[in-house]
């Protein structure tokens, strides 16, 4: 199928999930859609397959492709997410965003998602704000899956320090991971402002656990450093 094209309707809906469903892979779906844990069918398609897929698409009108609003497999969902993440205007992007984010179920569509913040910091942050305040949890993850971009930011730092006590309450499983992988990120880029942060953190006993535990598991971090992480612990 030609997947560069000028412009894409509706007429080309039908085709282009034969072509996805031509590359389904029956083995492990049921493992797959498990680990997902998606209510979305799933085809099963390798991430390359998935990747090539979208850049063929971006070469050409891909926002007539987002425009078609396909959402019957997982794997158009992730599709979506990628080619999202290509469009470079903030308030065009935000648009299909705010609709990605809504049809949102599972974790790996969240994650996939990955934003070029540089120029438009304000208004990435701003969307956080919006999002980590959102009903649905995997609205909140995307939020909070953005601020790994801010880490390195001095001017942000200690803001995410503040939005990660807001979630002292959080009950959801994946909101929670997201906020664990999320301290153990800026414990590895911004080790002192962290460490003053786990002196006088609200960060609830699974995520500062769980934080601590993913500080521990990784290689970037200083074995004398995983041993001052443990008196941070809550028993």
């Amino acid at each position: 199928m030609e997947l560069i094209k000028d412009n894409w309707d509706v007429e080309d809906i039908l085709e282009f999930q034969k072509f996805l469903k031509s590359y389904e892979n029956r083995e492990k779906i049921e493992w797959v859609t498990n680990l997902l844990k998606t209510e979305l069918p799933v085809l099963n398609i390798k991430t390359a397959i998935i990747k090539n897929i979208v850049n063929n698409i971006s070469k050409g009108n891909y926002l007539s492709f987002l425009d078609l609003m396909i959402w019957e497999y997982y794997e158009n969902t992730a599709i979506n997410g990628y080619l999202i993440t290509k469009i470079k205007d903030f308030n065009t992007m935000k648009k299909y965003l705010d609709v990605y984010s809504a049809k949102t179920d599972n974790w790996a569509t969240c994650d996939l998602l990955s934003f070029n913040i540089i120029g438009n910091e304000e208004k990435y942050f701003d969307l956080v704000l919006k999002y980590i305040k959102n009903p649905k949890p995997f609205v909140r993850r995307i939020g909070l899956s953005i601020l790994f971009k801010f880490i390195d930011n001095n001017d942000y730092i200690d803001k995410i320090f503040n939005l990660l006590n807001n979630f002292k309450n959080e009950e959801h499983y994946y909101v929670n991971m997201m906020n664990a992988w999320l301290l153990c990120e800026c414990f590895i880029k911004q080790r002192e402002k962290t460490l003053k942060y786990l002196q006088q953190n609200k960060l609830n006993k699974f995520t500062i656990n769980k934080g601590i535990q993913k500080c521990r598991e990784s290689r970037r971090i200083s074995l004398e450093d995983k041993k001052i992480l443990l008196k941070y612990k809550i028993k």
